[in-house]
Formats: structure tokens, C-alpha cells, sequence
């Protein structure tokens, strides 16, 4: 249910409409739209109930007009605020404004020397937001799971050392406070999408949220997982879209695009693409990567490793450098077709100084043989 207050509505005024919902078993929110006071209710009331309530509230001196909101979710509706959400992961840098940003780094954190190659080397294509798993999802429990709390460390000194933000997943609500202490975004993965209790333990921090969409998960329960997070408390979320699984087996998932202009339109929350996770496939990364940010994405989150052809984990949708710095350019020139920018300059360095850095890279040979850079 949503009340919007008459201008020039006193504190008093206010008090009494929030008095009238809580008396009724609503919990509350309050936020400015233009010069209305609207305050939002999130309750359980059957129809007749919410019928009477609303009859009452209408009846208030203050109040314009009273909706009621019959989605399954609420706090994240347009409904619930009609104004974009911006979520602000550091000082100067923030997720749903005017500027993209771009997320990259190797799936997983495989060793010290490895992550903080890979942070220097996207930090240089232009990158805003270091990405890295210590603690990894995988499909078989043979295949390399992360390096847990060492990897946690190892992230931890590619941002210092870089100054980059970092957003990594965590899996497990009993490693919450470990990965909250090093991340500046806590990732909730695609197979952890419904896992509510994880939901709901993340909504109690106050850290921004990427949740990615399940691989079979519909945009109704997309959004009501991203619910349980704000039921919490928490309204920092960033929405992933990620591909989800169909009949098609050429690529890993397929990227569902237009999610992202039907998630503009149903929830105020901003939303950034994996075109890596998406394809599967790192000669696809970068198409799709244009045409997300053409759809309206906030943004990237891609996978970058030193080289992809001995990466431990995901190394055929892994980008090398060289095609990271192509792809920060392409989107750059999206950008600005579409009237956004990127934070960051990205790239302005001397070329030829600059492979040949990544020449000397002994994470590179591999990969220049294996993407043709």
C-alpha cells in the first residue's frame, strides 16, 4: 500500500498516518517524491481488511490518494518509488546514475600473483570494480572450489594496492561477516538466487547486494528474492542479469536482453549484465556486452584472467587484457550514443609501451596464442 501525502503536510500529520498503518501491522517507509511526502506499507491484511484501511486513511485531511500495490513484491516496485535507485559502493563511485560501471577479474582467485595481475591489468583498461571468487559454486565437487579465506586475503591486497573496490560471492551465511569485512559488494550467485535464508541475512547488512538471477529463475521470482533482501532492511541491490538456461546448447546459458528494459520498467533498482556467464564463450562476450549496455544496462560485470588458458575455473568465457580494453572502448562508444559516459577515461596510455608490458607478463603467452592478441 502506498500513501501520498498532501503538500505542505505537517510532522504531526505524517506521525498519524504512520501511527494508523503500524496499528494495522504495517512496517513503514517514508521518502520525498518531488514535493510529496509518500510513505510506503508492507503488510499482510486480506482484502476486506486493506479495503477499510485504505477507506480510513483516504479519509485523513493529508491524504491525496491511496494505492494498493497487488504485486508479490512491493519494496521494489515502481510502484513503491517511481525514482531510480543509484547504489553507492565508495565515495564518487555509485551503481544506476548517468556513468556505467564496469566490474572485472577472473572468476576465481587462484593465487596471489594471479589476482593482483589481473586488478593492475583492468584497472588500467579502465575498470571501476575489482571482481574475484574466493569461494566458488561449482557444479561438480571436483573442480576447484576457491581459496576461501586466503583467497578473501589475496583480493584484499590487489585492492589496496590498486585502490579498486571489490565484489566477490558469498555462498554461505556463516561466512557473511568474514566476506562483508573485505568486500565492497556482496555477490549473491545464481544458484543461491531463492536460497532465503542467505537473503535475508545479507538484508540485515548494510553493504550493496549484486543478486544474480537464477539460471531457471522467472522475473517475478527474480524480483521477489531481491525483495527479501530489502524486507531486511537493506536497499542497496543491484540486479544481475546473468542468462538463463534454455534448450540451446551452443552457448553456456542464454542472455535473456530483454530482461533489462522489462526490469526498468517493473522495479526501481538498477541492473548491469555477465555477458560472460551469459555466452560462455569469450568471442561472444563483447557483442552481447554492446548490446546490453544499448538495452539500458547500469553496467558490466565481466570476466577478465591473465590467462585464460590456465585459469582453474571458467576460462573459456574468460577475456584476456587486450579484449577487455576492445570491450571498455566499444561500450564507451555505446555510452555516449545513448547519452551516458563511463567513470573512468580508461585506456589513454601508450599503446605499444603497453603490450609490450603484457608481452612480458609470464601470465600471458598462453594467452595470446589462445585469443589471438
Amino acid at each position: 500500500m502506498i500513501v501520498l501525502l498532501k503538500r505542505k503536510t505537517t510532522g504531526a500529520q505524517l506521525d498519524s498516518v504512520r501511527a494508523l498503518l503500524t496499528e494495522a501491522g504495517y512496517r513503514t517507509a517514508t521518502w520525498q517524491e518531488r514535493a510529496h511526502t509518500v510513505v510506503g506499507a508492507v503488510g499482510s491484511l486480506g482484502e476486506e481488511q486493506q479495503a477499510v484501511l485504505g477507506e480510513r486513511l483516504g479519509a485523513l485531511a493529508c491524504v491525496e490518494r491511496v494505492v494498493r500495490t497487488p504485486k508479490p513484491y512491493k519494496l521494489v516496485s515502481r510502484e513503491w518509488k517511481a525514482e531510480r535507485s543509484v547504489v553507492p559502493i565508495r565515495e564518487g563511485l555509485a551503481v544506476g546514475g548517468s556513468e556505467l560501471v564496469l566490474m572485472a577479474g577472473p572468476c576465481a582467485v587462484e593465487g596471489r600473483e594471479q589476482i593482483r595481475e589481473a586488478a593492475r591489468e583492468v584497472q588500467r583498461c579502465g575498470a571501476d570494480v575489482l571482481r574475484g571468487g574466493a569461494f566458488k559454486p561449482r557444479t561438480s565437487p571436483h573442480s576447484f572450489q576457491g581459496l576461501g579465506r586466503e583467497g578473501l586475503r589475496y583480493l584484499q591486497e590487489a585492492s589496496l594496492e590498486t585502490g579498486l573496490p571489490i565484489v566477490t560471492e558469498v555462498m554461505d551465511a556463516r561466512d557473511l561477516d568474514t566476506v562483508a569485512e573485505v568486500a565492497d559488494i556482496l555477490q549473491v550467485g545464481s544458484r543461491n538466487m531463492q536460497n532465503f535464508a542467505l537473503l535475508k541475512e545479507v538484508g540485515k547488512t548494510r553493504k550493496p547486494v549484486l543478486l544474480k538471477r537464477g539460471m531457471s529463475a522467472t522475473i517475478e521470482e527474480w524480483l521477489q528474492a531481491s525483495e527479501y533482501v530489502m524486507s531486511g532492511g537493506n536497499p542497496h541491490v543491484i540486479l544481475c542479469e546473468r542468462g538463463i538456461r534454455t534448450f540451446e546448447t551452443y552457448t553456456r546459458n542464454t542472455l535473456d536482453l530483454a530482461a533489462i528494459p522489462v526490469m526498468k520498467r517493473l522495479t526501481h533498482l538498477p541492473v548491469i549484465a555477465d555477458p560472460s556467464h551469459g555466452t560462455g564463450r569469450w568471442e561472444l562476450v563483447l557483442p552481447m556486452a554492446l548490446a546490453a549496455i544499448a538495452a539500458g544496462a547500469d553496467g558490466l560485470i565481466v570476466e577478465v584472467h591473465p590467462d585464460p588458458a590456465r585459469a582453474l575455473s571458467d576460462g573459456p568465457q574468460s577475456l584476456t587484457p587486450t579484449r577487455f580494453f576492445e570491450l571498455v572502448q566499444g561500450v564507451r562508444a555505446i555510452a555516449e550514443a545513448t547519452g551516458r559516459r563511463l567513470r573512468k577515461p580508461g585506456g589513454e596510455r601508450e599503446e605499444e609501451k603497453w603490450h609490450a608490458e603484457l608481452s612480458a607478463s609470464p601470465w600471458r603467452p598462453a594467452a595470446l596464442v589462445s585469443q589471438g592478441s
